[in-house]
């Protein structure tokens, strides 16, 4: 028995309702309706899987009442009794799509319990396919977010080509050419001191967001936020040109904006926000380091250690930008600077050669 499988049977002949009735009551859910309107009355109230209707009737035809059925009930299966007088507009009908089955009268009941078993297992199929269908437009949303989310802590051009990626190639680094630009806030832990941890969260926030804008706009990536320190890197994931210049283009843009978050944030914090910035330029490993169960994508090498280096020279000297010899001569002609003495950082067995810029050159 499918009882859970109601069937609205219409037709004008009060006899056919109750033989239909009594034939099929055992083992489906039976309604029944002397019309077209009293059909879309017994429809509009109860759950209905299957329709069979007489063609032949007064003031509306089985296969008007049918198509009428449509809008509302686009998933419940159609089917029409129908001389054979009227098998030519029945068969047009079917094929196009709009009815499921025919059946000749006077019905024979065998024939006709086996109609109503296959449009049964139709319905079935259907709504199970709709299921899976609904199924898997959830998991594609579930995992377009979580592909959203997850290039918020890596860059989306690693995403991209780690989906590319074999499960070999997944660990090979590139050699490339790079600019890595390191920045600090100057005297945060005491400035933390001064704040609630909410306070803290959405001063990062606020701070990362801020300044993680004008490292994309100078063609950069975030590669790391590491407590109140910014590593940025121009050349990798996204190999560009003239890195060196959007690096310190941008250290000097961040350093604009700096401003911009001290008129926010001074009077909560009891003193100007000051932050440093080291840049440098050379050749690095770029690639994804970790194990089958973590990775991160990682700029490695002497290129990225001696920007940090670099970085940590600004200690003493609130908002400069230090940047090393082979960034300045890159971009000595687009932004004023001032050698300093050779100096020795750690690390290094030679004492190296930094500028601090001090501006953009006048146009002219």
């Amino acid at each position: 028995m499918h009882k859970e499988f109601a069937i609205l049977y219409v037709d004008d002949e009060p006899q056919n309702l109750v033989s239909f009735k009594a034939t099929f009551r055992r083992e489906y859910t039976i309604y029944t309706a002397q019309g077209g309107e009293e059909g879309m009355d017994i429809l509009r109230q109860h759950h209905i899987q299957l329709i069979i209707t007489d063609q032949r009737m007064p003031g509306m035809t089985g296969v008007q009442f049918l198509e009428k059925t449509l809008k509302e009930y686009p998933d419940t299966i159609r089917m029409v009794l129908t001389g054979f007088s009227d098998m030519e507009a029945i068969i047009d009908v079917i094929n196009s799509g709009r009815i499921f089955r025919y059946i000749t009268k006077p019905w024979d009941e065998q024939e006709l319990r086996m109609t109503i078993e296959n449009a049964r297992q139709l319905y079935n199929l259907q709504q199970h396919n709709r299921r899976l269908i609904s199924e898997l437009h959830t998991k594609v949303a579930e995992q377009e977010r979580t592909l959203k989310l997850f290039m918020k802590y890596v860059p989306k051009t690693v995403v991209e080509r780690a989906l590319q990626d074999t499960a070999d190639s997944i660990f090979e680094g590139d050699q490339v050419e790079i600019a890595v630009l390191f920045c600090d806030i100057r005297g945060f832990t005491p400035m933390s001191e001064a704040m609630t941890p909410k306070e803290v969260v959405a001063f990062l926030n606020d701070y990362y967001s801020t300044m993680t804008q004008v490292v994309k706009r100078h063609r950069g990536t975030v590669n790391q936020f590491v407590g109140d320190e910014i590593f940025a890197c121009f050349g990798a994931p996204l190999a560009t040109d003239a890195n060196a210049q959007h690096a310190v283009l941008c250290a000097l843009d961040m350093m604009q904006k700096r401003e911009e978050l001290n008129a926010r944030y001074q009077e909560r914090i009891g003193h100007s926000l000051d932050i440093g910035i080291g840049i440098n330029c050379g050749e690095a490993v770029a690639g994804n380091l970790g194990s089958e169960d973590k990775i991160s994508y990682s700029v490695t090498g002497d290129t990225v250690n001696t920007g940090k280096r670099i970085e940590t020279l600004t200690k003493e000297y609130p908002n400069a930008i230090l940047v090393s010899e082979a960034v300045f001569a890159q971009v000595k002609n687009l932004v004023e600077g001032r050698a300093w003495d050779p100096i020795e950082v750690k690390g290094k067995r030679d004492k190296i050669q930094v500028y601090e810029i001090l501006g953009r050159k006048e146009p002219g």
